[in-house]
This record gives structure tokens, sequence and C-alpha cells, in this order.
């Protein structure tokens, strides 16, 4: 019998470790005692700082959907996982059937606290060896009257533990969204936790950082009632914007849209891009780099900022938050052209289209101007540019409205695309020259 015992216990401790390293059959995964996924009785010994709330309606649901996901354990492997509190819960189990073809997995729990959230990242989130991460959580700590100091501090914890895990996952962190000083979350107040939060963003180079702070606000700086009804919650048009900004990202991960871009050129028109690299573009000196960089041949530029994707050219988010840079054509361009391109823009980006010299700029307008009024503009989708130059004036329309009517523009020069903030993608550049 003592060898027997001796065998057991050592079947047990195998099938414990097995279970810490996710290799285990998900039935394994179910049988974790409901004292391993409750709620620590105290905050003793646990990492982070802040507020865990235990109000008895909280710990019931805490319970209840981590149980729950305890048996999904292997059925979610290789997920995007979205983390968060009540606004990603509130979005569904498949996100709302917002990124056909992807395999989600929602780690929401209402009410839930960075810190809450810290204490479940290894066992809701990367148990799950997720393909990607969205983030978006600090709003019910702003209710439970902690500071943007402690948010940041349990997310940089939470960053390090995914770097830890995988240094080349990919990670969205969202800004917290708008509220309502009505609902203890004034706006001054949510405004610190989002610069604190890219403060420490700005240190994770697997990080993405998306403005849905400006993509709600309103000019007070809280939510809209058309899309927040409660102004704390999104509707289905709130969470279509949602969606909206952070698709670029997912494709730029290489997440969705993974087929190579399909378009036929018109005829009298040459493409400037061959939809593999950045062969016949060149990256102009900056204060930092005297020297030119030379790109023919190479998928992306030495720091990763611009990027050749199936056909695109993504001017990538920067990690300190702003950067301006310029990639230019080696061809110059003289004469007169028609030069056609669509362009996409993360909330609030900030771009811009050189034409010779001078810039036409390129943003997500509606948020970042300056033709806030565009009535056609489509926010977080493909919008295109025409820019008609006759006798050096060009004629510049955004999907048929004009936004320049005559730029003047030097005899001679290169077509060139700007970075500072956000992400912005262009595709379908192309020019015809009347010779």
């Amino acid at each position: 019998m003592p060898q027997l015992r001796n065998v057991l216990a050592k079947l047990a401790f195998i099938a414990t470790v097995l279970v810490g390293l996710g290799v285990c059959p998900s039935d394994a995964r179910a049988q974790r005692s409901s004292e391993s996924l409750a709620i620590p009785d105290t905050d003793d010994g646990l990492p982070g700082v802040g507020p865990i709330r235990r109000y008895d309606w909280f710990r019931n649901l805490w319970n209840e959907k981590r149980k729950q996901w305890a048996s999904r354990i292997q059925a979610d492997q290789d997920s995007v996982v979205f983390l968060g509190d009540s606004i990603t819960q509130g979005w569904g189990d498949s996100m709302g059937d917002s990124f056909p073809g992807l395999k989600v997995a929602n780690r929401g729990i209402s009410g839930d606290t960075t810190r809450g959230m810290l204490l479940r990242l290894d066992q809701d989130v990367l148990a799950l060896k997720p393909k990607a991460l969205v983030m978006l959580m600090g709003t019910n700590d702003l209710e439970e009257g902690a500071d943007a100091a402690s948010v940041a501090q349990n997310i940089e914890l939470m960053l390090k533990s995914i770097q830890k895990h995988n240094p080349a996952l990919p990670v969205t962190l969202c800004r917290v969204f708008p509220a309502s000083a009505s609902k203890k979350r004034p706006a001054d107040q949510i405004q610190a936790i989002n610069t604190a939060i890219a403060n420490v963003a700005k240190n994770f180079s697997q990080v993405t950082l998306v403005d849905t702070w400006t993509l709600f606000a309103d000019e007070k700086g809280d939510a809209k009632p058309a899309e927040f009804p409660d102004l704390l919650h999104p509707n289905q048009a709130g969470y279509s914007k949602w969606a909206a900004a952070i698709r670029p990202i997912l494709s730029t991960q290489g997440l969705i849209e993974t087929q190579a871009d399909t378009f036929t050129l018109e005829p009298g028109f040459v493409s400037l891009t061959n939809g593999k690299d950045l062969t016949g573009w060149r990256l102009a000196a900056t204060k930092t780099s005297a020297a030119e960089e030379q790109l023919d041949g190479k998928p992306s530029t030495s720091d990763g900022r611009y990027v050749a994707i199936n056909g695109r050219i993504v001017v990538t988010t920067p990690r300190e938050g702003r950067r301006i840079q310029q990639l230019y054509t080696k061809q110059e361009f003289s004469g007169d052209f028609v030069l056609k391109l669509e362009f996409r823009a993360t909330p609030n980006a900030d771009s811009g289209v050189f034409i010779r010299e001078p810039q036409l700029q390129c943003r997500d307008y509606p948020l970042a101007g300056p033709y806030k009024n565009l009535k056609s503009y489509r926010p977080g989708d493909w919008n295109e540019l025409v820019v008609s130059v006759k006798d050096n004036v060009a004629h510049c329309t955004c999907n048929g409205e004009v936004i320049e009517e005559a730029l003047k523009l030097p005899a001679t020069g290169p077509i060139g695309l700007e970075g500072d903030h956000g992400q912005m993608e262009y595709r379908r550049i192309r020019i015809s020259q009347n010779q």
C-alpha cells in the first residue's frame, strides 16, 4: 500500500505540472479547485496595487466566468484574447462577430479592476497561448478611488508578464474610454490614466497604443449619449466604432486581411509600389539619422516604422507617441499628372502626402483635421485621394469631395508619405503622367 500511495502521489504531481504548463486535457483544467479561481479574501501577498472588488455580486460573477473559462482552456487555444471589464464583457463571446474568420476569446468581467485582471492574467489569458491580446482597463479603478499611478503600475506588471511569456506577442492597448463625472469618472482623471498608460506602453516594443479616448470623447471630454446611453457602456454603434479602430492594427499584426490586394491598374497608370517591399522608395534623413536609408528589396525600414504588407505601405504607430519621418519615391515627377491612392487611419492618426514638396495633410480627418466636415469620409476604412496636377497647381479630393482647390507646387519633386502619430496605411499608389 505505501508503494501504491507513492505512485499515486507522483502521478498527481505530474498532473499538476502538466496543468501548469497548459499541456493537459481540457477536463484536467476544468477540475482545478474553485478555491484557485476565487478572489482571495485579503490583499496580503497579492501582486499589484489598488482595489480588488469583493462585493457579493462581483464574487459570484468572477467565479461563474472563471469556472466557465477553465473548461475552455483547450478550445480557446491560439485565440486573440480580449481582456477587460464590463465594456469588454458586453461585446459578447464572439466580440459581436466584428472580426470574421478570427478566433477570439472574450475575457472581460464586469466590474473588474486592473489589479483583478493582473491576478487572473496567467490562468485566464496566457494559458490560452494567445496569438494576440487586446486590452482595455482602468475605468473601474477610478470608481473605487484609485489614481493613475496605481493603474499604470498594474498594467506595467501585466505587460512584463506578457513579455516574459512571449516577447513577440502583439498587444493592442486601448486608451480608457470617456465616461462622465456623474459616474465617478471625470474627464481629467481619465486623461491622467491615459497619459500614464502611454508612458508605460512606450517601454514595450510589442505594444500598440490606440487612441480610443479621442475616438469617443465629446467637446468636454465626456462620453456621448448616442454611443454610450448610460455614459459608461457602449451601444452597438459604439462597439462598431471600437472594432473599426482596432481592425487596422490587427491587420498590421498579420491576424486579418492576410491576402494580397488584387487591385487592377487603370489604363495609363503605373504603380509606385511593387506590392512586396519598399523598392523605389527612400527614407529621408532626420535629426537622429543623418543618412538617407535606401530600401530596394527591403520589406521595411530598419526601425520598422514603414512596412510593406500585402500591397500596402503601413506607417506604424511610434512607441514614443509621436515621431516625424518622411518616405519618398526615388523618382521625381514633373509636368502634369494624376496621382491616386487610398489611405486608412487609426483614430486621431496624423500623416501626410508630399506632392513634389508641399504636404497635403492626410489624417483621420474628423478627429485630427484639417478637413473635419467631410461628409463622405469613412473612419477606420479606406478613403481615396485623387490629386490632379496641371501647370504646377494641384486639385485634391477625398472620396470626391474637394479638400484643396489649388495647391501650388514646384516644377518637379518626389511623392512622399509622412509619419507623425497613430497608424496610417496607404495602398494602390499610382500615377498617370501626361507626356
